[in-house]
């Protein structure tokens, strides 16, 4: 990290999202009996955001082509649980898109979102390096699971009536919110740990990408759910350039303890 990985900011920012339209339509056939959905147009705009992520990541690797070598360290490295969790996430959900009958899938789409919650876990211990001290803790899954939570509730508006929309309302409202508290709150408790927290909060509190994720992609959705009472079908998009400006701030911005090395603390 410490570079804007903008392969990378695609990558993991387009398959969260495709995880979490997924938690969201196995959650309403669970709680709702009625619930149907919208068939292969479920299915479909979770593979487009799967597969745009995947596709700009081939543009972080050296080799794309031996990309899946990754998975001959399962026993050693999170990455290779992140490969094989895409992968088997990809496979459920290109089953439930070929298979899609108009039926009520309650069974393939909660085994889709079970494993993107795995995936979602591995995702963000890869993130969590002992060479980033802010973030090698719990914090990257925080921060990926929220934006599965407010990218998968506001894109699942597109496939959802009006009037059933209220639920994913209430979501992306809480999502945004416990949002904006955890990136104001996390800086701040950053400058009271060691030098290198200290210098990454500096960083992210200077940084004009960290300001532009509050307010395009917290602060703005907000006030627009305050006035719309709704999820209109732009808002999704302010919300998704929000986490892609937090996202690049999260890579851009986070200290590696190597630059301190020979200087005086």
């Amino acid at each position: 990290m410490s570079h804007l990985e903008l392969p990378l900011v695609l990558f993991s920012v387009f398959s969260q999202t495709a995880i979490g339209i997924a938690i969201m339509n196995a959650g309403r056939q669970l709680v709702d009996d009625d619930f149907i959905g919208e068939g292969r147009k479920q299915w479909g705009i979770v593979l487009v955001f799967l597969v745009t992520g995947m596709v700009a990541s081939f543009f972080h690797l050296g080799h794309p082509l031996q990309a899946y070598t990754a998975l001959k360290h399962l026993s050693a490295a999170w990455l290779s649980w992140e490969l094989l969790g895409i992968s088997v996430f990809l496979c459920l959900t290109l089953f439930g898109f070929f298979t899609e009958k108009g039926k009520k899938s309650s069974l393939v789409a909660s085994l889709t979102s079970l494993i993107g919650l795995f995936t979602l876990l591995f995702m963000g211990m890869t993130y969590a390096p002992p060479g980033f001290p802010a973030i090698n803790n719990v914090l990257p899954t925080v921060f990926f699971l929220l934006t599965a939570l407010v990218l998968g509730s506001s894109f699942a508006s597109w496939i959802t009536p009006s009037e059933d929309r209220s639920g994913l309302c209430r979501i992306v409202t809480v999502s945004l919110i416990v949002g904006l508290v955890v990136y104001l709150i996390v800086p701040c408790i950053w400058l009271s740990g060691g030098t290198v927290m200290a210098q990454t909060a500096s960083a992210w509190i200077a940084s004009p990408l960290y300001w532009g994720r509050i307010a395009i992609g917290l602060v703005l959705p907000l006030i627009l759910l305050w006035k719309t009472k709704d999820i209109p079908p732009w808002l999704p998009v302010i919300i998704l350039i929000g986490e892609l400006l937090g996202r690049a701030a999260f890579f851009k911005e986070t200290v590696h303890a190597a630059s301190n090395i020979g200087g005086l603390y």
